[in-house]
C-alpha cells in the first residue's frame, strides 16, 4: 500500500507569507521595549541564560501559526494502490408483491415476507455489486434503481408491502421493466432474478418476448418460483364472515420460467420452504461470481486535526513560557 499526501485547500498557504514580516516586526518592537537585554549585550549586566532564550515564546508562537495554517489547508492521506477485485455484477432483484405472495405456505411469515429476507441477505453478500429492485403485480415499478448504496436497497426491500399496486401478476412487464434498467450498464455481467408465484396474467408485455429482449441485451435472468406443490393456506379478509383461512391452489407457470432463463443463459429454481429459498439464492450467489482485477480509488482521509492540535499545544506551551520563566515584571 503507497502512501502520499495532499492539501485540500493550499489556497490558504497564502498567509504564511506575512509570517516573516510580523517575526521581524515582533523582534523589533522587543528590541525597543527591552532594556536590560541591552545593557547586558553592552557588558554592563551578565547575560543570563533567560536572555539567551528570550526568543523562545515568539518561535513557539510563530510555530502555532504555521500549524494553524497548515490545519486550514487541510493535509489529507491519500491511499491508493490496494489491490481490488469485484464481481463487476449489476443486478436487479425484482419481486412479486401480488396478493398470492400472501400465502401462508412458509410458515410462520407469509411467502413475501420469507422472500423479503431472502432477498436482503443476498444484498449483504454483495457488497461490490451494483443492485437494484422492481417490483410487480398487475403493474411494475422500479423501487430503487442501481445503485452501490445497498443500506438503501435493503430499506426497500423492507418496505415492499401488498395491496400497494394494482392485483395481479404482470410477469413480462416486470421482466421488461428490470432489463430496461440495465440497458446502458457497462457491467461485465448484467443479471435479473425474478421471482414469483404465479402465472403471468396482468400487462401489456409478454413474458417471453420480455425475455428476447433480455437477450439481446446480454441480460442472463434468473427465475424464482415460491411456494408449495399443491394448495397453501391463505388469510382470506371477508368483509361477511370476517378474518378466515381458505386453501388456495398453487399455480406457477413453471414452463415459461424455465423459457425465460434458458432463452437467457440463466437458470430456473423452485422454492417450497425458507430453507430452499435461501439455498437458490446462495446458488446464484456463487454463480455470479466474475473477479475484475485493479486498484481502489484513491481514499482521502483528512488530517487537519492531527496538526490542528498541534497548533493548540504550541499555543499553550508559549502562555506558560510567558507566565513563568519569561514572565516580564511591571
Amino acid at each position: 500500500m503507497n502512501l502520499a499526501w495532499t492539501l485540500a485547500t493550499p489556497v490558504w498557504l497564502a498567509l504564511l507569507v506575512a509570517l516573516p514580516f510580523a517575526w521581524w516586526w515582533a523582534r523589533r518592537r522587543k528590541r525597543e521595549a527591552l532594556v536590560l537585554p541591552a545593557l547586558a549585550r553592552s557588558g554592563e549586566l551578565p547575560r543570563t541564560w533567560r536572555e539567551r532564550l528570550r526568543w523562545a515564546p515568539d518561535a513557539l508562537r510563530a510555530a502555532a501559526f504555521l500549524a494553524m495554517v497548515l490545519a486550514l489547508a487541510r493535509p489529507q492521506e491519500l491511499a491508493a494502490g490496494r489491490p481490488l477485485t469485484t464481481s463487476g455484477v449489476d443486478i436487479v432483484l425484482t419481486i412479486d408483491a401480488s396478493g398470492s405472495m400472501k400465502a401462508e405456505d412458509f410458515q410462520p411469515r407469509n411467502r413475501l415476507e420469507v422472500a423479503k429476507q431472502a432477498a436482503i441477505d443476498f444484498v449483504e453478500q454483495r457488497p461490490s455489486d451494483r443492485l437494484g429492485l422492481v417490483t410487480f403485480a398487475g403493474q411494475a415499478v422500479t423501487q430503487a434503481p442501481l445503485t452501490l448504496d445497498h443500506q438503501a436497497v435493503g430499506g426497500a426491500i423492507r418496505r415492499i408491502e401488498i395491496g400497494g399496486l394494482t392485483d395481479g401478476t404482470a410477469i413480462g412487464t416486470a421482466l421488461a421493466t428490470a432489463v430496461n434498467r440495465l440497458r446502458s450498464s457497462d457491467a461485465r455481467s448484467k443479471v435479473v432474478i425474478l421471482l414469483t408465484d404465479g402465472v403471468n396474467n396482468a400487462g401489456q408485455i409478454d413474458p417471453l418476448t420480455a425475455a428476447r429482449t433480455a437477450q439481446a441485451l446480454g441480460v442472463r435472468v434468473y427465475t424464482i418460483g415460491v411456494g408449495t406443490t399443491g394448495e397453501a393456506p391463505y388469510l382470506l379478509d371477508d368483509p361477511r364472515f370476517g378474518r378466515r383461512y381458505v386453501r388456495v391452489v398453487v399455480r406457477i407457470d413453471e414452463e415459461v420460467l424455465r423459457e425465460i432463463s434458458s432463452r437467457t443463459g440463466g437458470r430456473y429454481f423452485r422454492a417450497t420452504d425458507p430453507e430452499a429459498l435461501s439455498q437458490v439464492y446462495a446458488a446464484i450467489d456463487r454463480l455470479e461470481r466474475s473477479p475484475l482485477s485493479g486498484r481502489r480509488p484513491v481514499a482521502r482521509i483528512d488530517r487537519y486535526a492531527w496538526v490542528l492540535a498541534l497548533a493548540l499545544g504550541l499555543v499553550v506551551a508559549e502562555g506558560v513560557l510567558r507566565g513563568t520563566l519569561f514572565r516580564r515584571l511591571p
